[in-house]
């Protein structure tokens, strides 16, 4: 019994070998299996991680897609700037005050002419002289009668004094006294009437000599030596007084109720490209009614640029304001008028209507419709929808 119990206890605590080699295979079934789940765990793990990386991709690819389809376009924050009013005219260049020169005198033939076109003449200054062969010999004629009243009055003047003399003696009387008296004043009238006449034809013959009335320019000069002139000759010389110019500028009606007196212009004469400095100094109070337009007269200093009769071109400074100024290319135009197009603060172009004002070679004026502060598109906003998102290039105007 015993040692049966002691057999099987032993039984117990050693395995038989078939046993054993059941047991081995067991736990290597356990292992395998442990293994193909650890081997399938980590493929799920690998799977997912290339499933998520690339549906980042895809998304990456995605959006960087969408980028390049929005479209890039030039924006700038115009502010607020002084703008000039500014008229453009043309017109024709004259003497600011044309004087015409002929004959006052008697006329006669001209004997000698002193000055040519372009020259500079003083108030006074002969221009010409016509023959006074005759004339003069009439003053020498009236200066010897002058002459000879001016004797007879010292001869009565004489025999007055001795009759005053005899008069207390009681060899003359008193009327003879006071006829002496009589033939003194008559005789002494006779050389004021010889006197007169002397002065008379004295100014007669300064007045053949023709002179220039006023200091200036002379422009024109229509008389040669030996032709023969007269009060009804017309005009022989022309003088631009001072030398003063001016351009007449023709204007409509609208341009002309924005002038007034005093503002300055700019001329710039054809055939050169220098600028001269004037101002307007009288505004037509007259307008035609075949062109509707009037003329803005516009003072100049003179230069020999300047010449009458040519054409000139003038930019009149009207005024000035503050206003958004913005290229031509920035303003959009349908049927509901001029806008242009501005972004938000999500870069989407949102229509905004303008009035424009002044334009000129710096661009338009915008007189109502923006502020300055606003983001404007320059460029492409012909091709903008409202709303459209885009990409903006800040550009410095």
């Amino acid at each position: 019994m015993n040692y049966e119990a002691q057999m099987f206890g032993d039984d117990n605590r050693m395995a038989l070998p078939g046993e054993e080699r059941r047991s081995r295979r067991r736990w290597w079934i356990i292992g395998g299996i442990v293994a193909l789940i650890a081997i399938v765990a980590v493929a799920l793990m690998l799977s997912g991680g290339n499933k998520e990386a690339a549906t980042g991709e895809k998304a990456a690819a995605s959006e960087s897609q969408a980028d390049s389809q929005i479209p890039t376009v030039t924006v700038a924050v115009p502010g607020r700037r002084s703008i000039q009013r500014a008229i453009s005219a043309t017109g024709s260049l004259a003497a600011r005050r044309e004087m015409p020169v002929g004959v006052v005198g008697e006329g006669g033939m001209v004997t000698r002419v002193l000055v040519e076109p372009g020259a500079w003449v003083r108030a006074g200054q002969v221009l010409a002289t016509i023959d006074r062969s005759v004339q003069s010999e009439t003053v020498q004629s009236l200066a010897a009668q002058v002459r000879v009243a001016r004797a007879d009055a010292d001869i009565a003047q004489s025999e007055l004094d001795r009759a005053q003399q005899l008069v207390s003696r009681g060899f003359v009387s008193a009327a003879d006294v006071e006829r002496k008296t009589a033939t003194r004043d008559s005789a002494a009238a006779r050389v004021r009437v010889a006197e007169a006449q002397l002065a008379e034809a004295q100014a007669r013959n300064r007045r053949l000599d023709i002179r220039a009335p006023e200091a200036g320019l002379i422009l024109t000069r229509s008389v040669e030596p030996g032709q023969v002139v007269s009060p009804g000759s017309g005009t022989l010389f022309r003088i631009a007084k001072g030398g003063q110019m001016e351009l007449r500028a023709q204007l409509s009606e609208g341009d002309l109720q924005r002038l007034h007196v005093g503002v300055p212009a700019e001329v710039t004469p054809v055939g050169t490209d220098h600028t001269f400095h004037g101002e307007v100094w009288q505004v037509s109070p007259v307008i035609d009614p075949q062109t509707r337009q009037g003329i803005a007269r516009i003072s100049l200093s003179y230069d020999p640029a300047l010449r009458p009769g040519g054409f000139a071109s003038a930019r009149i400074i009207a005024g000035a304001s503050d206003a958004p100024l913005l290229p031509q290319s920035a303003i959009q135009s349908d049927a509901r008028g001029n806008f242009v197009y501005i972004l938000n603060d999500k870069d989407e172009a949102v229509r905004r209507p303008v009035r424009t004002g002044e334009v000129s070679d710096a661009g338009v004026a915008i007189v109502e419709g923006l502020n300055g502060t606003e983001r404007v598109v320059l460029t492409a906003g012909a091709f903008l929808n409202e709303g459209q998102k885009v990409k903006p290039e800040l550009k410095k105007l």
